[in-house]
């Protein structure tokens, strides 16, 4: 896929949506019933990259404040869903060592991924940093979960919802009606080719969570550093 084509198309179509008022409110946000569970392996962004993340959030908050902006602590960019997030899933349900013994086997040959965050692209429905991988590590490494959990008696909903091949960091969600679209959008506009940075991964985190990673609600089931 090539990402840039990917993020400008997307942001072209999302950003006329909600310029036209065609944009998705999420109801679950705050929702304290909300039991859609999963786990996931994941990557967050060192300091620095978050420290540059801090501007365009403090330009979206005084714009709206009445969004959902994601904290520090929840910002990541989603290697696979290995489980995707559905109502009553709990830990018990499965044996996490099984899980960590595949994602082991797939890290394998996978040595270093290094990520360039730049420019800021919107959905109907959120905001998000454009993540562009250096290389094919991510994907290789991607493809080798696929293939070892596809194959294997685990439960799984890989690809299920739609096959990951970005590396965006969601950074904001839309929870109550728009106070100002153009406003946000023309902020969008300014950080729309921003250099947030690159950055070395120097882990992999396998946790499990809930539909927004909220740190809260956020269990720590194995690192994996990578050399």
């Amino acid at each position: 896929m090539n990402l840039t084509e990917h993020y400008n198309q997307l942001y072209k179509k999302s950003s006329e949506a909600i310029l036209a008022g065609n944009y998705n409110l999420d109801a679950h946000i705050n929702d304290a019933s909300d039991s859609r569970f999963g786990i996931t392996v994941l990557i967050r962004p060192n300091e620095t990259i978050k420290a540059n993340i801090k501007s365009v959030l403090d330009e979206l908050k005084a714009v709206d404040d009445t969004q959902y902006y994601y904290p520090d602590s929840d910002i990541h960019i989603t290697v696979m869903s290995i489980i995707s997030c559905y109502g009553g899933f709990t830990l018990d349900k499965i044996s996490i060592k099984d899980y960590i013994e595949i994602i082991q086997k797939s890290l394998v040959g996978i040595d270093h991924i290094k990520i360039e965050f730049k420019g800021v692209t919107v959905s109907p429905s959120a905001i998000m940093i454009q993540g562009f991988p250096v290389d094919e590590s991510l994907d290789n490494l991607r493809n080798k979960l696929r293939e070892n959990f596809k194959t294997s008696t685990l439960e799984q909903s890989i690809d299920s919802r739609y096959e990951i091949s970005t590396a965006h960091s969601t950074i904001m969600r839309f929870q109550e009606k728009l106070e100002n679209p153009e406003k946000l959008i023309a902020v969008t506009e300014k950080f729309r080719d921003y250099n947030f940075g690159e950055f070395t991964v120097e882990k992999l985190e396998l946790v499990y969570n809930d539909w927004y990673q909220r740190d809260k609600n956020t269990i720590d089931l194995c690192d994996f550093y990578l050399r």
